[in-house]
């Protein structure tokens, strides 16, 4: 986790995207920044996994992904995205394109929206260790 002017980011890595007991927000984050190296035939699981973090985790997702294609015969179609907490698509790279983009997020939106509708409080409260 990483506390800063910008807000509470967890940082994670690629193939977590697919484990949401990594992610899971108990109101402690407020951005989940996924850099990953998705290869192009599993891009729309990369898209519907970021997406469903951003809904249950009531948070904003940033998916980073690689282009191109490496060594081994593996092509990667980028599809890099920000997601508000609502689920939608509030950026998005063009797919083959290495490129930056940007996204305002509002801590106040979030906030409020938390408050509107806290889902993260029904949650049983678990530990993995």
């Amino acid at each position: 986790m990483w506390n800063g002017a910008a807000g509470r980011i967890l940082p994670l890595v690629c193939y977590d995207l697919r484990f949401p007991v990594w992610s899971r927000n108990l109101n402690d984050y407020d951005l989940a920044l996924y850099v990953a190296n998705w290869p192009a035939p599993r891009s729309l699981h990369w898209q519907a996994l970021l997406t469903a973090r951003a809904i249950e985790n009531q948070a904003y997702v940033a998916g980073c992904n690689r282009v191109g294609s490496d060594g081994n015969g593996c092509h990667y179609r980028g599809d890099s995205r920000v997601i508000n907490p609502q689920g939608e698509i509030i950026a998005t790279a063009d797919a083959h394109q290495a490129t930056r983009i940007d996204a305002e997020l509002s801590m106040a939106a979030l906030r409020e929206y938390r408050e509107k509708f806290p889902a993260w409080r029904d949650a049983d409260e678990f530990r993995l260790w």
